[in-house]
């Protein structure tokens, strides 16, 4: 990358961490009771009395919280109060427990649909000109999370064996798909961080479901992965792909699923474009 792309990166940067840290807890609420999301909001709102914090707002405040500073449930009670003030509202006691225990109440699974919904209705608007030759690129990331010490922990999490019982934590494995023309998070996949089935190649094959025929996956390492899949209606669902180190990479020679093929049968495969400029495949993983 040079000079002059590092400068539009960083500005680009900058002018989204500062449009995140203006945004107000009430903008997040007007995207969620928006004409797009409306209707998956409330078909996963759960039974609720409409009290000072209903699922809504409780959620919009949550994630308010997660992008400030001071990342305190005092600091999003104050910033909700402040607004509601503004709004010519009846005033609100800015006690955190009421606040707590709403976002106690949030339903996993109405966090979870919004954010992939929100996530598909961001990377459908992306342009022409940021898809790679034509074709959505979507990042497959893992990482390592602790958690909590709880008995319920331990028993979905365990800690590593290395580890002697009551001295560590409960450990995931977290992959994330993201869009790489967007930045919107697409999926996510979390399980335990060892044993059998915990890698992060057995968490990414549960996300396939998520990806469309002509998608191609890119993980962000070193090495780019790739092997065909197909829907159960025996459609092609796009690739994962598997190669060489890319500083050592040759188009003539993959490894695909395990077994190694020439270029031209890959291309006869139908999951991805023949590209015939190793420079379009080592900018991909830039």
């Amino acid at each position: 990358m040079d000079r002059n792309a590092r400068i539009v990166l960083h500005q680009r940067r900058t002018r989204i961490g500062r449009r995140s840290r203006a945004t107000q807890a009430v903008e997040f609420f007007n995207v969620l009771t928006s004409p797009e999301l409306l209707e998956t909001t409330e078909a996963l709102l759960p039974e609720h009395r409409e009290r000072l914090y209903p699922p809504t707002v409780a959620l919009s405040m949550f994630m308010r919280q997660v992008l400030e500073a001071d990342g305190s449930c005092q600091k999003a009670v104050n910033g909700w109060a402040a607004q509601r003030a503004a709004d010519g509202l009846r005033p609100c006691s800015v006690r955190t427990g009421g606040y707590c225990r709403a976002r106690q109440r949030l339903p996993l699974e109405m966090v979870s649909t919004l954010t992939r919904e929100t996530g598909r209705l961001l990377s459908e608007k992306a342009l022409a000109q940021w898809l790679w030759r034509g074709r959505s690129v979507k990042l497959v990331d893992g990482t390592g999370i602790s958690m909590p010490d709880t008995p319920e922990n331990q028993e979905r999490y365990p800690q590593p064996r290395t580890q002697a019982p009551g001295v560590g934590f409960p450990l995931a494995r977290l992959v994330m798909v993201i869009c790489l023309a967007t930045g919107a998070a697409l999926d996510m996949a979390v399980g335990p961080y060892s044993g059998k089935g915990s890698g992060e190649l057995g968490l990414v094959r549960r996300l396939l479901e998520g990806f469309c025929p002509g998608d191609v996956m890119h993980r962000r390492c070193p090495v780019l992965q790739l092997f065909p899949d197909r829907h159960p209606d025996g459609r092609r669902r796009g690739c994962v792909v598997r190669a060489k180190r890319l500083a050592h990479h040759r188009l003539s020679s993959w490894s695909v699923a395990g077994h190694a093929r020439s270029h031209r049968a890959l291309a006869q495969t139908r999951c991805i474009p023949r590209v015939d400029d190793a420079r379009a495949v080592r900018g991909l993983s830039r």
